[in-house]
């Protein structure tokens, strides 16, 4: 898919991946709606508008639509990159806290995806879900986030054998990336490895929708840790172990202060 002059919808691009997104596509002859928590902390111009969304409330993605669709006229591109993490030991039912990071990071992405279908039913049109390297190898203190990712993941495996010929879907994979999001799922989270840049992340996901792919992994040595893993299974139990004992140690320096 060409992208000068495309009208594109991005979600989450006051920072991180998201962030890098939005200045990699800045590159090419696009309009770009962002739909963003924090649209101040997005510079505006003529091709570049933001609009203050909450992608866990289904009235805020309705209307980001509508906004978008004023501003543009259409939306060829919607890449769903909102989300967010937990990093933490389940002890407490909590169902506003299991609530919150299923709306955001899985019921979001799909009913964007839904709202693509609706307003593009016999054009070309292309929808991104920013997942995870977690929704393929699920980590200690991560367990909801995981979940969240490894649900998506399912979803787009069934989604591209039931979708029309004119719809596409790409399904990124980042590893670890050097952003504020281990900050804000946790006090002092350990980053697992490896980890990589989000500008490398958004040059891998921009080839993705160039290139029609379908699934996105920006790193390497992620894509070398699932091949190994098939020769020898218990490869990446052995990797989990080590993150259990870095989530073990943080439980303990955490229950000490």
């Amino acid at each position: 898919m060409d992208l000068s002059n495309k009208c594109i919808l991005l979600t989450g691009a006051s920072s991180g991946i998201g962030k890098a997104l939005l200045e990699e596509l800045t590159q090419y002859n696009a309009t770009i709606v962002v739909g963003d928590l924090n649209p101040e902390a997005i510079a505006q111009n003529k091709n570049i508008k933001a609009v203050r969304c909450d992608v866990g409330k289904q009235k805020d993605i309705d209307m980001l639509f509508k906004k978008a669709l004023s501003i543009m006229g259409k939306i060829d591109i919607c890449i769903a990159n909102a989300g967010f993490a937990y990093y933490e030991k389940l002890q407490k039912a909590d169902y506003d806290h299991i609530h919150k990071i299923v709306s955001v990071n899985y019921i979001a992405p799909i009913y964007f995806l839904e709202k693509m279908m609706e307003i593009n039913k016999d054009k070309e049109a292309c929808m991104v879900f920013t997942a995870s390297a977690m929704a393929k190898l699920p980590l200690p203190g991560y367990a909801l986030y995981s979940a969240t990712k490894a649900a998506l993941d399912g979803f787009a495996y069934s989604f591209n054998f039931e979708k029309d010929r004119n719809f596409h879907l790409v399904v990124v994979y980042p590893i670890a990336t050097k952003t504020e999001f281990f900050k804000t799922a946790g006090k002092g989270t350990p980053v697992p490895f490896p980890t990589q840049t989000p500008q490398k992340v958004a040059q891998e996901v921009v080839k993705g929708i160039l290139k029609n792919k379908r699934y996105v992994f920006p790193s390497k040595i992620f894509r070398g840790m699932m091949i190994v893993n098939r020769i020898l299974p218990f490869a990446l139990w052995c990797y989990a172990k080590v993150e259990q004992y870095k989530f073990k140690k943080w439980l303990a320096s955490s229950e000490s202060k």
